[in-house]
């Protein structure tokens, strides 16, 4: 395979033994090109929890801000990825096919936003068509807190990729301070507005000066300043709002909301179908011809029903006291009854043929609604997806199907590192120069386990006192094996790789243990795939009928001594096998051809241009650098106490060792990144040599 020669561009730092190294293994030196700010890609400690949220700061769409230019379109992936949520609504219904939606509320601690957002990924592999967060005037929902509703809501979009819709209430607000919050969450990505009056935060509602005293006022003015920016949904009283003077009246007034630009309604709870049927032939009959979902409650405890009865102002049938009164204080037969009564409601609904879709009150308890709907056979976890990383709901991110390799474990970091950008790849990365990735200022604000476990939780996975670097080896080893370690504590989490291992790593297990005990600290890997069905449950990406194709890839933290004999042994495979390797000051010896990207996984698919959803670039790599070396720093050594062994083991693996990426590009042939390593090991186990004897080799 021919490769075009190298481009030599000017090094910021010199490491005397890195040149050398280069010279001997026929390499260039390469560093971060002049039009890069480096300051830009450094990695700050992370902030408090409950501070504010670096996610929301200063991230207006419409201000300066860099761009990546599309040098090429393509049709999308997924045309349903830009179809708003009334469309989607609209074509579930014309195809007859039931969804389910999901709402949660902003917990009061910043501990209970982490474990929540956690959960997003989970509750989101079921197939919701959307989920809301509910806004609470008591708990600032517009601020940047971790636990605000306009935060969850962001994450949600942004991070987890979920069709999400923001409540948003009259209550406690002038017009001026709805405007204000309406337009922050069209600046983080937010389509989608749950128009409520809210309730009263005393027993009686207090009228805001200059605000509004009714939904249908917060209807009409989301309409007058946002246009049809937004979707919009209100809710219906199955038996009538409390304040209502009758039913009849408040169909009227439901009405008047759906006139004034509502485009969907959700039910108050309700625990009798003939209720909701009632509810919808009504409204049928006044000419509200928009869909209208029933909102399920599910009875998880004596109470929680309780609580919810009382503010709701509605009456539990007296065939469910029955039968919960004598087990009240047996909360796992009540939930048991819960889930029975839920999906007795749900099957009552589906089968009128007047619900297109279910939507649950979930309390921020997931099992429950988890267990109901896979009882119904709506759970729908369908293991294919549609890109090979996460990706975000985000309007302008809408066409996004390029993205550097590096981050494959850490979808939400480069999330946030890309947020400003006002041009995503599409279609080919190109050959992008400058690529302008923001600072990441707060490891908290990704909800990782890695952060969200308690300092001595980590400890017993990653050791309480390392004693040398081969005791990082082995916690690399066991995150790999999933083998409990010397502490009986599986290591189910890396600083680097927060989540369980990739499908695809399964195809590399027994390589990537002998390469890790060996000091060959692997974060990120691929095998290569050759002509693949989409429809692969490992492997497998895009629609039906596809094809994938992936060159193998390797990525890993080793040693001086390690890259030096690594450096020797790649000059036999200079013709297959590019690389990069870097160490913490940012010194690069690559045989990479100039700056161009290089496509590692690509998809052929029925009637579509090839998609290459993932690649390698030059460039990235010195910002994917700063993140990962500071990693070994922010994530690990500050659990130990300073100039401790346990610390300094770090901070020298931190500082001394190396970063490298390889790519074995003839994909159609068997991986040859294991023979170098293993090269590498031969040359590592011989003999000390003289140096004439190393010039003969």
């Amino acid at each position: 395979m021919h490769h075009l020669k190298p481009k030599v561009l000017p090094a910021g730092h010199h490491c005397p033994s890195l040149g050398m190294w280069a010279l001997e293994a026929g390499s260039v030196r390469f560093s971060v090109p002049p039009s890069i700010s480096r300051n830009s890609a450094m990695v700050n400690e992370p902030g408090g929890h409950g501070g504010p949220n670096p996610c929301l700061e200063g991230s207006s769409i419409g201000r300066e801000s860099s761009k990546v230019s599309s040098r090429c379109s393509t049709r999308t992936l997924k045309p349903e990825r830009r179809e708003r949520l009334r469309e989607k609504m609209r074509r579930r219904m014309e195809s007859g096919d039931k969804w389910f939606s999901l709402e949660f509320f902003p917990p009061r601690l910043a501990e209970g936003a982490a474990d929540l957002i956690s959960g997003f990924d989970q509750m989101g592999a079921g197939g919701p068509l959307f989920i809301d967060v509910t806004w609470h005037p008591a708990g600032d929902p517009g601020s940047d807190k971790a636990t605000s509703s306009m935060t969850i809501a962001s994450i949600a979009v942004n991070y987890c990729g979920l069709e999400t819709v923001l409540h948003m209430t009259c209550c406690c607000q002038s017009q001026e301070k709805i405007t204000c919050h309406l337009h922050k969450a069209k600046r983080l990505g937010l389509k989608n507005i749950l128009a409520l009056r809210g309730d009263p935060v005393g027993d009686q509602w207090k009228e805001e000066e200059g605000g509004f005293c009714y939904a249908l006022d917060l209807v009409k003015h989301i309409r007058s300043e946002f246009g049809d920016y937004f979707d919009i949904g209100v809710a219906g009283y199955p038996k009538g709002h409390p304040d209502a003077g009758s039913f009849e009246s408040d169909l009227k007034f439901l009405k008047e909301k759906v006139s004034a630009g509502a485009d969907f309604i959700i039910t108050q709870l309700f625990f009798e179908a003939d209720t909701f049927c009632h509810f919808v032939k009504a409204c049928s009959e006044i000419g509200i011809t928009c869909p209208i979902l029933p909102g399920i409650f599910l009875i998880q405890n004596y109470h929680s029903l309780q609580q919810l009865v009382k503010l709701s102002k509605l009456e539990v049938p007296q065939q469910i006291k029955d039968k919960i009164e004598p087990i009240k204080d047996n909360d796992a037969a009540i939930f048991n009854y819960g889930i029975d009564q839920a999906v007795s409601l749900c099957q009552k609904l589906l089968a009128s043929g007047l619900v297109p879709g279910l939507h649950f009150y979930t309390l921020n308890r997931t099992m429950a609604a988890i267990q109901v709907l896979k009882r119904l056979g709506m759970w729908t976890e369908d293991p294919r997806r549609f890109l090979p990383w996460a990706v975000s709901a985000h309007p302008k991110r809408w066409e996004e199907d390029v993205r550097p390799i590096f981050w494959a474990s850490r979808p939400k970091s480069y999330i946030y590192r890309t947020q400003e950008w006002d041009e995503f790849p599409k279609g080919r990365w190109g050959n992008c120069s400058s690529p302008a990735f923001g600072e990441l200022k707060d490891y908290y604000v990704f909800y990782l386990k890695s952060t969200s476990l308690k300092e001595e939780e980590l400890l017993k996975m990653w050791g309480e006192e390392l004693s040398s670097e081969e005791s990082v080896f082995e916690v690399f080893t066991h995150y790999l094996s999933g083998e409990p370690n010397q502490n009986g504590c599986q290591v189910t989490c890396l600083p680097w790789n927060d989540k369980p291992l990739a499908p695809g790593t399964s195809l590399m297990k027994e390589k990537l243990l002998r390469v890790n005990r060996r000091g060959v600290l692997t974060i990120n890997s691929q095998p290569n795939i050759n002509g693949q069905p989409s429809s692969h449950p490992v492997v497998g990406w895009g629609p039906s009928g596809g094809y994938v194709f992936q060159k193998a890839y390797l990525e890993f933290f080793t040693s001086p001594r390690t890259v030096k004999a690594l450096l020797q042994v790649l000059k036999k495979y200079e013709l297959r096998v590019n690389y990069h390797v870097v160490d913490v000051k940012g010194e690069n010896i690559t045989n990479a051809p100039e700056l161009q990207p290089n496509a590692v996984t690509w998809g052929i698919f029925p009637g579509r241009e090839i998609i290459q959803p993932t690649v390698v670039d030059p460039v990235s790599f010195m910002f994917w650098k700063d993140e990962a070396f500071a990693l070994w720093i922010k994530q690990w050594a500050k659990l130990y106490d300073k100039e401790s062994p346990s610390q300094e083991i770090i901070q020298y693996i931190h500082d001394n060792y190396f970063l490298v990426n390889l790519v074995d590009n003839d994909f159609p042939l068997d991986n040859c990144l294991w023979q170098v390593i293993e090269d590498t090991f031969e040359l590592l186990d011989r003999p000390p040599q003289t140096d004439r004897e190393m010039e003969a080799t």
